[in-house]
């Protein structure tokens, strides 16, 4: 089989190949890339020599059986039998799920997660939504420390257990969506500098020197990461990605990366015959990310909105700390902007930031669909100093409001693993690193972190502990138990409601009208006839909804019926559903 390598550095290479050494040519038609003809299989061990330096393995690695560090393996995609025959799932419309392969079961494997898919087909989600896959250093992490972006993380089972679990879901009805990360690599394991200009310090971001996206050499590095995004998509059959911070690509070309991405896509898209879709966690706040290439936009399908996560938290638990400051000033009146017109900081200004934020949604062209709405994340739970969710803190009926903004809002809804069902677990955040120095870095910036804002050290968790990753699987005999098992009925009854009535999946912002009493505490909002309504207060509220006769779909507490002036009395920390034609 023939083997290549982009090294435009070097003077030689040299393919090292199951134990034989093959001297390769530089391409006559590609400037910087070398091959050589081998004998070769699935499964065969091979790296490259620079300069007769060390073997190092392949920066387009399909397979790190060993681990970052060691040497690649081939990988026939053609050898696995496909059981599901996949039409694809879109995205409008979809629940997604979002979920760490690590934690979501004490084995922390895809094949042990497989097992567990029918939990999510029964709860009624469209989609998974795996957080990083590539391999890293060690056997646990959060995964945004990966390093070959075309290879699954070899504890969790490698490429063949990733094949197994889509093929899994889509048996059962369930798209697959992969958290990828493109803004940094590493930094440990990452040995793609030595190969060529992957970085540059034109820019720098939170991880150091950025990734080449607009330098000197940079057409071959724009190369590397569109290919390993449609290899995701093609030789795992996965249905969409999710683009790790994209607000930290930093690129200066006419031709925006992401944009490049996209038409990328979207053609392998029509050429496989299905949907694909790509999802930005963006900070940016801009509606240009979404909007049409064709009109200048860079055709991205999606994008988190921490406005509403912020809005939702604050309503919720009156944190005014850091970023959710301006969110606290008036939360009933943020989450009722962030629900009538996608983004709070719209060009307002933002005090966390010191300077005006974000730029308004034009609500006419702009499906709500397109914003991904949710009360917990990975980031918003794992970057708390002790990992806390919401259950921690909050009662039953509170959690259940927060599904119901969640998962009736007019945005796509996103749950983190086990909020389904109030999980009692934190999700903490948690390293491997295997080396030292590394590791203590990493130990020491997490507690200088948080002692800024109060904590103790003692009460920071070690990340290096492997605990700190025990304490953060889900303990699955919760879901079975009260109060856990009222909660994830709740979960389930209200996205079959969101399935079952077209007006939660209305992508018009402009349809959507908000009433709310931040003294006593009740919010309510409309979509279409249906009229969605929380007492977020500690004492029952009565809710104005007009003398029209009124259905309940869903409550969390038995209600009243509406009294003969259209008032209802909602229980304290309760939430409803009602149809009102």
């Amino acid at each position: 089989m023939e083997f290549e390598v982009w090294a435009p550095q070097a003077g030689r290479v040299t393919l090292h190949c199951d134990g034989g050494e093959y001297a390769m040519e530089p391409d006559a038609l590609r400037r910087g890339w070398w091959t050589a003809q081998a004998d070769a299989e699935d499964g065969s061990r091979y790296g490259f020599a620079l300069d007769d330096g060390p073997v190092l393995p392949d920066p387009r690695s399909r397979r790190q059986p060993d681990g970052p560090d060691g040497p690649s393996a081939v990988v026939d995609h053609g050898r696995y039998r496909w059981r599901a025959d996949w039409p694809g799932r879109p995205l409008p419309g979809a629940v997604l799920y979002e979920l760490h392969v690590g934690t979501y079961t004490p084995e922390g494997t895809l094949d042990a997660a497989a097992a567990r898919l029918e939990h999510l087909a029964e709860l009624g989600v469209t989609h998974v939504e795996l957080m990083p896959l590539c391999p890293f250093p060690g056997r646990h992490g959060w995964g945004y420390e990966g390093v070959s972006l075309w290879a699954v993380h070899e504890p969790y089972g490698g490429p063949e257990a990733l094949k197994r679990f889509v093929d899994r879901a889509h048996e059962l009805g369930l798209g697959v969506v992969l958290d990828v990360v493109h803004n940094h690599l590493g930094p440990s394991g990452n040995h793609l500098p030595r190969f060529g200009p992957y970085f540059t310090d034109t820019h720098q971001t939170p991880w150091g020197a950025a990734v080449n996206l607009d330098a000197a050499g940079s057409d071959e590095v724009r190369e590397f990461l569109v290919d390993s995004a449609l290899s995701w998509l093609r030789d795992y059959r996965l249905d969409g990605l999710r683009l790790d911070a994209v607000h930290a690509l930093r690129d200066t070309r006419a031709y925006h990366f992401l944009e490049e991405l996209s038409t990328a896509v979207d053609r392998l898209a029509v050429g496989l015959g299905r949907p694909l879709f790509l999802i930005a966690e963006s900070d940016l706040n801009d509606p240009r990310l979404l909007a049409p290439r064709e009109t200048g936009g860079l055709g991205l399908h999606a994008q988190w909105n921490d406005d509403f996560h912020h809005a939702v938290h604050t309503a919720l638990t009156s944190e005014s700390q850091g970023y959710y400051a301006d969110f606290a000033r008036d939360p009933f009146a943020a989450l009722a902007k962030t629900l009538t017109a996608g983004f709070f900081h719209d060009g307002t200004y933002s005090s966390f930031r010191g300077r005006r934020h974000g730029r308004s949604l034009d609500r006419s062209r702009f499906a709500a669909h397109r914003l991904l709405g949710y009360s917990q994340t990975h980031d918003q739970i794992g970057n708390r100093a002790q990992g806390d969710r919401l259950s921690a803190t909050l009662s039953p009926g509170l959690l259940a409001c927060a599904a119901t903004l969640t998962l009736t809002s007019p945005f796509t809804p996103m749950l983190f693993m086990g909020e389904e069902w109030g999980a009692s677990t934190p999700w903490q955040f948690f390293t491997d690193h295997t080396d030292p120095e590394l590791a203590e870095a990493v130990r020491q910036g997490r507690r200088r972190e948080f002692a800024a804002h109060g904590w103790a050290e003692e009460d920071v968790p070690d990340p290096q502990d492997p605990a700190t990753r025990d304490r953060s699987c889900l303990d699955w005999t919760e879901p079975v138990k009260e109060p856990h098992a009222r909660l994830l009925a709740w979960y389930r009854m209200l996205i079959a409601l969101r399935h079952e009535q077209g007006d939660l999946t209305d992508p018009d912002l402009a349809d959507v009208r908000v009433a709310y009493d931040a003294q006593a505490r009740w919010f309510a909002f409309r979509r279409g006839d249906l009229r969605v309504v929380l007492n977020l207060g500690g004492e029952p509220a009565d809710v104005p909804l007009g003398t029209r006769p009124a259905e309940v779909l869903a409550s969390w507490t038995p209600l009243e019926a509406l009294g003969p002036d259209g008032t209802l009395r909602l229980p304290p920390e309760s939430c409803a559903v009602l149809r009102q034609s």
